[in-house]
């Protein structure tokens, strides 16, 4: 595949030569009969540092389609998160299990949490896929948020109206909110999806770290335009106001032959993330870990952060190097794409798994690798061949009712910490 490089780019792609205009955006007559339309991410008057959007020249223009009719949400829900009570306790649940009967990418969505208010533009909801086939004359798009995909097992290819991105297990897709696309897969796939209801992810800002560090900005990679020219019956799925609707078009939407603006899917490898740790001592706090933020109107307090745990060195002297054991105002959604979690060597959070840790529930390193750790010799040691990640998000999350009745949902986790013996002794 073929991409574009650069974070929030002005980018201009075409597919035909002269599909672009040139000198304006809506000529009177697009060139080779196509339509212009374009797609706005942000409102009009957004400042220009943040206003996301982007023209399309297509085929057939987004208009023609028969009426959406509802169809069954299935397990893949949108707020208000009401259905259970939510706990206080820490929550784990082990990999889903990929299906046996063929299902697509989005039949095979399942929400496991989420928060905040989707028609007020705040919060998140978070939730696992598994998928074996592909998405053959189905297409979707998500009008409630932007999609973050982050690929654990398997190889997936997201065809957009912007272009084609594939996806390998330790990379990151992002979907901008409204842009219709279908996933074809050779095999199975399972991994997570952030769908963020909030301000568009950007970089945060590095403050004193200076002009360089975590992710840069070159290493996003923005699809070239291509598209099809499919006619029959095709279903694009949409996911509006919470629920999921379908509507019938005679013709593929992936029908954009040129394009320019700076709204469109991208893609990340998360190794080329540029990891900052101490050198000295103690474990610095995990927003230095972050790759991605959606900010919301709080200064400093984050609608969702997208942090990951990298191979890296651990140097720190006379310090208990894994993650502290802590309580947060913020709550932290974790998965693992590969390898161990050096704060859960103990066992039970393996990849494609994951653990909720709410506001002020108390969490930190399972007993096993408390005691390990606090007697280890404190040579540099590499952490190597693993790759967790954490969605932070400035509400709490609450559960569906799918994820506190799933078989995969770990009773005994509140276990791994019982092994924590008082080590006390007055002077």
């Amino acid at each position: 595949m073929s991409y574009m490089t650069g974070f929030g780019n002005e980018f201009a792609t075409e597919a035909v030569a002269g599909a672009l205009p040139q000198g304006r955006n809506s000529p009177q007559k697009p060139a080779f009969g196509l339509y212009a339309e374009q797609v706005s991410g942000t409102p009009f008057t957004a400042p220009r540092h943040v206003n996301r959007r982007t023209w399309m020249y297509r085929i057939r223009p987004s208009v023609v389609h028969e009426p959406y009719v509802r169809i069954d949400n299935g397990l893949f829900l949108s707020t208000p998160f009401t259905a259970v009570e939510t706990t206080p306790n820490q929550l784990r649940w082990d990999p889903l299990p990929i299906p046996e009967t063929p299902t697509t990418f989005l039949q095979g969505m399942r929400t496991m949490a989420g928060n905040g208010d989707l028609t007020v533009h705040s919060g998140v909801a978070i939730h696992h896929y598994v998928c074996n086939v592909s998405m053959d004359d189905t297409f979707f798009y998500n009008a409630d948020g932007e999609m973050l995909i982050v690929a654990e097992h398997g190889q997936l290819r997201f065809l957009t109206e912007c272009g084609i991105i594939d996806l390998s297990p330790g990379e990151i897709c992002v979907i901008p909110r409204g842009i219709k696309f279908r996933v074809e897969t050779s095999g199975p796939a399972r991994g997570y999806v952030l769908e963020n209801y909030g301000a568009p992810l950007r970089l945060p800002d590095l403050g004193p770290i200076g002009a360089n560090g975590l992710a840069y900005p070159r290493d996003f990679l923005t699809p070239v335009a291509w598209y099809e020219e499919r006619t029959g019956r095709f279903s694009v799925v949409a996911k509006f106001q919470g629920n999921l609707w379908r509507g019938i078009y005679d013709h593929s939407p992936l029908n954009v032959v040129a394009w320019h603006g700076n709204y469109a899917p991208y893609k990340y490898d998360l190794a080329n993330f540029q990891c900052i740790n101490t050198v000295t001592f103690d474990h610095p706090d995990p927003s230095i870990y972050t790759v991605l933020t959606s900010p919301s109107e709080i200064p400093g307090t984050a609608n969702m952060d997208f942090v990951i745990f990298p191979p890296r060195w651990m140097v720190a002297e006379n310090t208990f190097r894994p993650p502290w054991f802590h309580r947060n105002f913020m709550n932290e959604y974790m998965g693992l794409i590969k390898g161990v979690y050096d704060a859960k060597e103990g066992g039970g959070f393996v990849p494609g798994g994951a653990s909720l840790h709410n506001c002020m529930s108390g969490h930190g390193p399972d007993a096993d690798t408390y005691t390990r750790m606090t007697t280890a010799e404190l040579s540099p040691v590499k952490l190597e061949n693993t790759l967790a990640f954490m969605f932070e998000t400035r509400f709490v999350c609450k559960p569906t009712a799918f994820a506190m009745s799933s078989g995969e949902l770990q009773r005994d986790y509140w276990e791994c910490w019982q092994g924590l013996q008082p080590e006390f002794r007055a002077p």
